[in-house]
């Protein structure tokens, strides 16, 4: 084990860590957003809302991130009109590409994620709002979306992690991430525990953190739903 490569790569590997972490909070967020009023469409009654987003959901769950990546950095560009275009200034870049597809990957996964909760909702408790006089925007704003919420959390938990995990492919845009620090480390010194043994450690340093924080998250509003001792 070179101690001394690993030192050396120590604030390339931060800088790699603050591109990853950005990208992770910017896409979640985003993702967040645009899955809340999707997953209300998804559980509509009404064809014309439910299966447009369904469309979406399917594609974008069935498809590998990696594949959708590429589509959005290498494949809009062909498209003259898009070169020709307003936004591609933005779309030549490969942090807002990257950040594009993540978003698009992550709001297909949060949405499903949110509607499957909405769908758990017991008739009963919908019944009661009802009978308070709260009905359409009302009842969603003060019950379902809430309550959906607090049951996705485990899930949403899981989606965070994955999410993580697959910013790992944003170096394959040339993003300068931690993986493309340890690919760096190992094409410099040809040694690649030293460089991906930091990755790894990184990544799971973020995973324990990540994990910890939703199981806090599930104690303060799940301790509703635990076993009485």
């Amino acid at each position: 084990m070179d101690w001394e490569v690993i030192a050396a790569s120590l604030p390339e590997f931060w800088q790699g860590l603050v591109v990853c972490l950005a990208l992770l909070g910017s896409s979640l967020a985003a993702g967040f957003v645009i899955a809340v009023p999707l997953a209300v469409a998804r559980v509509s009654r009404r064809a014309w809302l439910s299966r447009p987003v369904g469309l979406y959901t399917y594609v974008l769950r069935g498809t590998p991130l990696l594949v959708q990546l590429f589509l959005v950095y290498y494949g809009l560009a062909q498209f003259d009109a898009v070169r020709e275009s307003a936004a591609w200034p933005l779309l030549r870049e490969p942090w807002f590409c990257a950040w594009l597809a993540f978003t698009a990957n992550t709001g297909a996964y949060t949405t499903e994620i949110l509607a499957g909760a909405l769908r758990a909702t017991p008739a009963g408790e919908i019944e009661a709002a009802r009978a308070y006089g709260l009905e359409g925007w009302t009842l969603y704003r003060r019950l379902l979306l809430p309550a959906a919420l607090r049951r996705a959390l485990p899930q949403l938990g899981n989606e965070v992690v994955t999410l993580m995990h697959a910013t790992s492919i944003a170096s394959t845009v040339t993003l300068v991430d931690v993986t493309r620090v340890a690919r760096d480390v190992y094409a410099n010194h040809l040694l690649p525990v030293e460089g991906f043994g930091v990755a790894a450690v990184i990544y799971f340093g973020l995973t324990f953190t990540l994990v910890g924080t939703f199981r806090l998250f599930e104690r303060r509003w799940l301790r509703h739903l635990a076993r009485p001792a």
